[in-house]
């Protein structure tokens, strides 16, 4: 049995309003050191990461310390707007009372999530003994939770709307996910399960 540690980038400097660029802030770099803390005895093998820089930025220090490379996988990108959104809470509820809804040019939760989900069975399958890494984005892990818990929705979502850094854990047997579990690094690593309606193939996708 393999676990895949999500972990969601830590505080971001919002006034950068490019997507791949957007740098972590002072605390967001010091915050960073709280994974590498909880993470560094866990027997990890591999770290991935979307490509943007604040998702890489929060793996870093766990990469140094272990001495292991980053390796960024592109469809764990975090959600594609288009544009910068002002009132992000009334769209972000929108999208996820409707998975098909998205901007022109952006993506809408069913896309982010189906690209998502094939990342992840891509990995589950080429690493299924290992314990593995992968940096991420709020709105991208909430759609991979969601595919397997539906019941994770817009309410749970807001509920870790300023949860920076926040490590999910996964868990599979022969490519089933069996356990999902919140760790909340700022309370002194509180672990909570994220209930599974039924075990689930990865390739199950909506």
């Amino acid at each position: 049995m393999g676990d895949i540690y999500f972990v969601r980038h830590a505080e971001s400097d919002i006034r950068v309003h490019d997507e791949f660029s957007r740098p972590l802030t002072e605390k967001g770099i010091r915050d960073s050191a709280l994974v590498t803390n909880y993470l560094k005895d866990k027997n990890i093998q591999y770290i991935y990461s979307s490509p943007y820089v604040r998702a890489v930025d929060t793996v870093k220090d766990l990469s140094e310390r272990l001495v292991i490379d980053v390796t960024c996988i592109d469809d764990f990108r975090e959600r594609g707007i288009s544009r910068w959104v002002e009132d992000f809470a009334t769209f972000s509820q929108r999208q996820w009372n409707d998975f098909d809804y998205r901007l022109s040019d952006g993506e809408c939760l069913r896309e982010v999530q189906l690209r998502n989900v094939k990342a992840l069975m891509k990995l589950v399958q080429l690493h299924p003994e290992a314990n593995c890494v992968i940096g991420s984005h709020g709105t991208a892990l909430s759609t991979l939770i969601n595919h397997f818990n539906p019941h994770f929705g817009f309410e749970d979502f807001s509920k870790i709307k300023g949860l920076m850094p926040w490590i999910v854990k996964m868990s599979f047997e022969n490519q089933i996910s069996i356990k999902i579990e919140s760790i909340d690094v700022f309370k002194n690593n509180e672990i909570t399960t994220i209930g599974l309606s039924e075990p689930m193939l990865t390739d199950q996708v909506k």
